[in-house]
């Protein structure tokens, strides 16, 4: 009887021993389910994050690209011609929605919204070298005779204000024209007439070569003093 006793009391320790095993394997089993568990939560946040990441950068190019294609661009100024208006290193917000939408990197107009004025001073690629874009101010428009007398602009035969012309102590191509603006065309000058190679030069600028109206500076850089002309910042363009 002893040895069956044993026998029991060795097996029932065997069972005890092995049950506490079999428990402790278990609770090991499932904490490392719910760690395993957790990992793929954890890795799915991280690829939400990024996804939210990425589409926001996406959506900000998107509309940055929009924006620069029919409501806004920003300009420098390289030079002189249209002083004192702008000056080198004014940089210039142009509205390219005023007078129509176009179809991006070409010159068609989906939907025509105004014409350009008299006195808009006007982004556009320049007729010659449509690489190039020029700024110059509108003072001739379709089927107008322009011509100018001794600095006087005249306009149809009639002599027109023109105050925001600037002239030096010498120049050429203070007597000019007549000529007649072809139709869909516009005839441009620079501010500063005497330093402004303009349709005096080179011609009439067609309206599908239009980019814009110049309206605000808002930043401007002097590069002779090296410094920044506070006092024109936020100047709308006129």
């Amino acid at each position: 009887m002893l040895p069956q006793a044993g026998a029991v009391s060795y097996a029932a320790r065997s069972f005890q021993r092995g049950h506490r095993y079999n428990m402790s394997r278990s609770v090991s089993h499932g904490d490392e389910s719910r760690h395993e568990d957790i990992l793929p939560e954890t890795s799915a946040k991280k690829k939400s994050v990024l996804r939210e990441y990425a589409e926001a950068i996406f959506i900000a190019v998107l509309l940055a690209l929009f924006i620069r294609a029919f409501v806004v661009q920003a300009f420098k100024i390289p030079s002189g011609s249209m002083k004192p208006t702008l000056l080198v290193g004014d940089h210039i917000l142009v509205n390219k929605f005023i007078y129509g939408v176009k179809l991006p990197f070409t010159n068609k107009t989906l939907i025509k919204l105004s014409q350009p004025k008299r006195g808009d001073v006007i982004v556009f690629k320049y007729p010659l070298d449509t690489k190039k874009d020029y700024i110059k101010r509108v003072v001739g428009l379709p089927g107008e005779q322009v011509e100018l007398a001794d600095k006087q602009l005249i306009i149809n035969g009639q002599p027109m204000e023109d105050p925001h012309a600037k002239y030096s102590a010498y120049g050429n191509l203070r007597n000019f024209g007549p000529v007649t603006v072809p139709p869909e065309h516009v005839f441009v000058m620079g501010d500063n007439r005497d330093e402004s190679s303009d349709s005096r030069v080179w011609g009439f600028v067609p309206l599908s070569y239009l980019k814009g109206k110049a309206f605000l500076i808002y930043w401007s850089w002097d590069r002779t003093s090296f410094g920044v002309r506070w006092n024109r910042l936020a100047d709308l363009v006129r």
